[in-house]
């Protein structure tokens, strides 16, 4: 609950975590960068995004009891997830309009951890460290991306 007051009243508001609405951003597709340079004049820009998502992107089938509480919080998991991958996509399609390198890291299929909690620091830092050392490259896509 946040505290406010507004006109000598105070109130209480609750408010969802961003992550509802997006799970991550990195500019308004209403924005078009590309114009925007141009009209800057500036003509030896070689724009760069590099974007890490945190998390898993797709989440692992599992076996949900007959419940009402249970189904429901599997469902918002896998919208959750969901919309996830849909702002890669929609982050991937704005910068490669804008002409954007996109570059994205994720947690991949190869952490197999059992999920414990929302980070689990030291396994992610050891896979994280492990893919760096085998010299892992960014995606230049989003993943199951085909062009035409």
């Amino acid at each position: 609950m946040i505290g406010i007051t507004v006109d000598g009243k105070q109130y209480q508001e609750m408010h969802v975590d961003g992550g509802a609405i997006a799970q991550a951003f990195l500019y308004p597709p209403a924005f078009s960068l590309k114009a925007k340079i141009k009209e800057l004049g500036v003509t030896n820009a070689h724009p760069a995004a590099y974007i890490i998502r945190n998390g898993r992107l797709f989440r692992p089938e599992e076996n949900v009891q007959r419940q009402t509480l249970k189904i429901a919080q599997q469902a918002i998991s896998t919208m959750t997830a969901s919309s996830g991958v849909n702002d890669l996509y929609r982050m991937y399609l704005t910068t490669k309009r804008d002409g954007v390198e996109f570059n994205l890291a994720y947690i991949d299929e190869g952490f197999r951890v059992p999920y414990k909690g929302p980070f689990d620091r030291e396994a992610l830092f050891t896979h994280g460290y492990r893919m760096g050392i085998a010299g892992s490259e960014w995606h230049n896509a989003p993943p199951g991306y085909q062009e035409e």
